[in-house]
């Protein structure tokens, strides 16, 4: 019984040995800084304070214990290695570490391998990818969402071109590239990026070097990525080159704030080298436990070091690991580490790689690390798919005097606001420019006016302004022979804007060209891309092959390619009532005429006697009736009856052939009776209306309006012909024709002057001349005997030409907006343009004739509207012929023949259909009743009415 109770107590202790070994009561955490560093001795001193505080509560990590092991890298990559493998070989968890992304790189792939979470709230190089470098984990905001904030200050204040200074490491380089992506895609860049050695052997010669570069360059906003060793080291070099006063702008990231935060109050010399100087630093949320870890720091720390927010990443660093552990133990996860089989077979070496040891609850581990839902020192901490924190942030810092000043906050949230970033995450995010705000800045130099971020390239040395040596067309560009003296309208529009900027603007002409010709303008632009001209000012079309090397102002006038051609002026004589209508329209419309007169004669032949009678009175009446339907359409298709029913009580009708005084005429001519004809007469007195109010119309036009003759009618007369066309030598113009228009270089014949315009049209050398608009307006205002045919077939302007991204090109823009609203722009115009009124007379297009495709549509309506009336007459008439008693037919034998049977149909056709008597007669009494009396006077017995008009009152009378 003993023994067996002995045995018992003997396999529980073996068991208990057994799960300790398994589930040891110590943990191991590695600690991989350079303490000698400002986050460095923040760290230790944070991730001391982290264990202790774990420790002390066992419900943390079930009784076990903490135990954070530091090693020194002393600013070297090696020894960092050498610490991570001396980690591995003693059964480490997890490790914090290392500072340097660069180490970060190298330690990340052991991690992996080994699979040991390592953690970083100071590695925040961009490119350390999760899927590259699954066991890495940043547990601050990396320093992608630190360069997207440093992009959009730089957007809020619109500057266009930022310098970039940055160590030449890992963190450093790649964080600058991101800036460089995070600026592209506000519309702007970094003109020149400026790399130093590592930090911190980069030495004061090195940064003088290439300040006194940037120096010389025309952007004036600085941004300083670097480590505080190298950053104060630029600093108080650039306050020694006079670069910290008016004009220039500088922004710093994190390790500035850090600066700021660790070392207060700031040694006067370095204060002074950092006066108005941006930074940024982590946003952390006010709270409680913030408050009371901040007040525990002096006692942490022994005042070694001040703190500031990287003390409370650490801290939170330490507190996520134990909670991951916590949560890897409670559900049945176990503490246990196994040799890796690659690492047996090495042999012959000194090093003890066998001792490595591969975490086996690694991956575990890692995701509950990655499934942290806390709140901490720095707020909620929590990853998202991305495995960044959520909700990134900072204080924006403006240093002022011996402090610093806060001016706002950017998260990625909403953007940059002056309220802290926590009060508008339950709000939906907006970032439009109108929802950007940030407190006023003290830029260096003590200016609180926001800087304009750039100054005239080497150090204020004149910009040489390139300007055409024009031999022809010199009202627009003229330089005064032997002397410098350069004027012009071009020039003056120049001048003016230029004074109207806030700043000095030094500059000198620089003609070119040979005097002989006008020069080339894609090559005088060229020379901007080239680095000859700073800008060029002239008479310079915006075209796109242009806009792709250089950037233009916006025009200060309006351009477009137009066609001159010779013309003549075209009189009044006897025939010009014909003019209005081409003559295939006034063919067309005559034959209508006939055809519409034929139509009603047809339908109305056996009904109306009007007519009817002989074959030569109904062709005259064909004719009579169709021509007259111009001047009578008011009365062709209304019987007397409906004018009854229009006109008042009061009004005495008189019926009469003749119009005498107190008489008008009410009907005149045939009347229509049959319903098809009506219908066809309708249309076509609707086609008449037209044609004549369009032919009435342009009578006018041609007896009021002087007329201008000239077989070019446009652009589209020259592309479908052969001649030859002129062109200003220099101009564009040649190769939009070649290119765009693909008229041949051989009918291309270039001019180059005014005089050599006039002579080719003279004599017909070209049929037209292309040229632009101010050109051409110049040109006619003394050669009256030449017009612009057709519109401008091109539409552009003229403008100023700056170097690409040149700030310049939108304040020059901004001075000729100005130059417009107050009429200056306009008054150099009058000045130097305004000639005489003869280019304004002479470019009145000739009006065109009316030809038949304007009126096609109203001929085939009425066309289709006579056909189906022919149809449907003659299917009536057909109709009633086959249902006629044999008797009635003219035939002498049953088997008639085609022909006789269509002889007989025609005959049927023709014959008169005799109205039903009793029906006139009620028509006749019941006019009786009303007052009217008929006189059938007429042998085709129609009823001519009058009305008497005197003044004894109303009566009906009869003649």
């Amino acid at each position: 019984m003993n023994l067996v109770l002995l045995l018992s107590t003997f396999s529980l202790f073996i068991g208990v040995l057994s799960e300790e070994g398994l589930n040891p009561g110590i943990m191991n955490v590695g600690a991989i800084f350079s303490f000698n560093t400002i986050n460095g001795k923040v760290a230790k001193v944070a991730m001391k304070a982290a264990e202790d505080d774990i420790n002390s509560d066992p419900s943390v990590l079930g009784g076990r214990k903490l135990s954070i092991q530091l090693h020194d890298s002393n600013f070297s990559s090696f020894l960092g290695i050498i610490g991570a493998l001396q980690f591995m070989e003693t059964d480490t968890v997890a490790i914090i570490g290392p500072q340097s992304s660069e180490m970060a790189h190298v330690l990340s792939n052991l991690a992996n391998e080994l699979q040991v979470p390592l953690l970083s709230f100071t590695a925040l190089d961009p490119s350390l990818s999760p899927l590259q470098y699954p066991f890495f984990v940043q547990t601050a905001p990396n320093d992608e969402f630190q360069m997207t904030a440093i992009a959009e200050m730089v957007s809020y204040f619109s500057w266009s071109e930022v310098v970039a200074i940055f160590s030449d490491d890992d963190q450093s380089r790649n964080g600058i590239i991101t800036l460089g992506d995070k600026l592209a895609e506000r519309r702007c860049r970094i003109s020149y990026k400026a790399a130093l050695p590592p930090d911190p052997t980069a030495k004061r010669v090195d940064v003088l070097r290439e300040l006194d570069k940037i120096q010389m360059m025309e952007s004036r906003i600085i941004v300083l990525h670097s480590f505080s060793r190298t950053g104060l080291l630029v600093f108080e070099a650039a306050k020694s080159l006079g670069m910290m006063g008016k004009g220039y702008v500088w922004i710093a990231s994190t390790w500035l704030s850090t600066v700021l935060d660790s070392f207060s109050p700031l040694k006067p010399e370095i204060a002074n080298s950092i006066q108005g100087a941006l930074t940024l630093r982590p946003h952390t949320p006010d709270s409680k436990r913030k408050r009371n870890f901040m007040s525990r720091w002096n006692q942490l720390s022994n005042g070694s070091i001040g703190f500031n927010p990287y003390g409370l990443y650490a801290y939170d660093t330490v507190w996520m690991i134990a909670r991951a552990l916590r949560l890897l133990l409670d559900q049945g996860g176990k503490i246990s580490f196994s040799n890796d089989s690659r690492l047996d077979g090495i042999s012959g070496s000194t090093l003890n790689l066998s001792a490595l040891n591969t975490f086996d609850g690694g991956k575990l581990l890692l995701s509950k690390i990655l499934e942290t839902n806390m709140t901490g020192l720095t707020g909620h901490v929590q990853f998202n798919q991305d495995r960044s924190l959520i909700n990134p942030s900072y204080d924006i810092v403006n240093v002022v005097g011996n402090g610093q000043r806060l001016v706002g906050y950017w998260s990625n949230h909403t953007g940059l606001s002056i309220v802290p970033p926590e009060t508008l995450y339950s709000e939906k995010p907006n970032r439009s420019s109108s929802n950007q705000h940030l407190d006023k800045v003290v830029w260096p130099g003590g200016e609180t006016a926001r800087p304009r971020g750039w100054v005239f390239p080497n150090n204020g040395r004149e910009l040489r302004i390139g300007i055409p040596r024009r031999v022809s067309y010199r009202d627009f560009v003229l330089l005064v022979n032997g002397t410098d003296k350069v004027q012009g309208y071009c020039i003056d529009v120049f001048l003016a804007a230029i004074k109207l900027l806030p700043y000095a603007f030094p500059y000198r002409f620089i003609p070119f060209g040979d005097g002989h010709k006008n020069p080339s303008y894609y090559e005088l632009v060229n020379k901007i891309k080239s680095g000859v001209f700073d800008g060029v000012v002239g008479d310079i079309a915006i075209v796109t092959n242009r806009t792709r090397i250089v950037d233009f102002s916006l025009p200060y006038i309006e351009s477009g390619l137009v066609v001159v051609a010779p013309v003549k002026k075209i009189s009044s004589s006897a025939w010009s009532f014909a003019r209005p209508f081409t003559p295939l329209m006034w063919a067309v419309t005559a034959a209508f005429f006939l055809i519409v007169g034929s139509v009603v004669w047809i339908l109305e032949h056996r009904r109306n006697d009007e007519f009817r009678g002989p074959p030569k009175q109904q062709f005259i009446t064909i004719l009579w009736f169709s021509f007259s339907t111009m001047f009578f359409s008011h009365s062709k298709f209304f019987p007397f009856w409906q004018c009854q029913l229009l006109l008042p009580n009061s009004l005495v009708l008189r019926i009469t052939h003749h119009t005498n005084s107190g008489y008008f005429q009410l009907f005149s001519g045939e009347n229509t009776v049959s319903t098809l004809g009506r219908l066809v007469l309708i249309i076509w007195l609707f086609v008449v209306l037209i044609i004549n109010s369009s032919y009435t119309a342009s009578l006018t036009s041609f007896l009021t309006v002087q007329q201008l003759s000239s077989p070019i009618k446009g652009i589209d007369t020259l592309i479908g012909s052969n001649e030859r066309i002129g062109f200003q030598v220099g101009s564009f113009a040649e190769g939009y024709l070649m290119e765009e228009l693909n008229i041949p270089k051989s009918r291309l014949v270039p001019l180059g002057s005014p005089e050599e315009y006039a002579l080719a049209l003279e004599r017909r050398n070209v049929a037209a001349v292309i040229d632009e608009r101010p050109y051409v307006d110049l040109f006619l205002s003394e050669h009256c005997e030449f017009s612009v045919r057709g519109q401008e077939f091109t539409k552009s302007g003229w403008g100023f030409a700056f170097p690409r991204d040149s700030p310049l090109a939108i304040d020059m823009s901004t001075a000729i907006l100005s130059l417009s609203e107050n009429g200056e722009l306009q008054k150099i115009h009058d000045r130097w343009l305004s000639k005489s009124a003869c280019s304004s007379e002479n470019s009145e297009d000739d009006i065109e004739q009316l030809d038949l495709k304007s009126f096609w549509g109203l001929f085939v309506i009425c066309g289709i509207a006579c056909m189906l009336a022919l149809l449907v007459y003659f299917w009536l008439m057909f109709r009633k012929f086959s249902r006629l008693p044999p008797e009635e037919l003219d035939t002498t034998s049953p088997s008639t023949s085609r022909s006789t049977r269509l002889q007989t149909f025609l005959s049927f056709v023709d014959e008169k259909v005799e109205k039903p008597k009793s029906s006139s007669k009620r028509k006749r009494e019941s006019m009786s009743r009303n007052g009217y009396h008929i006189n059938d006077e007429s042998p085709h017995r129609s009823g001519r009415m009058y009305r008497n008009m005197s003044q004894n009152g109303d009566s009906w009378l009869t003649q």
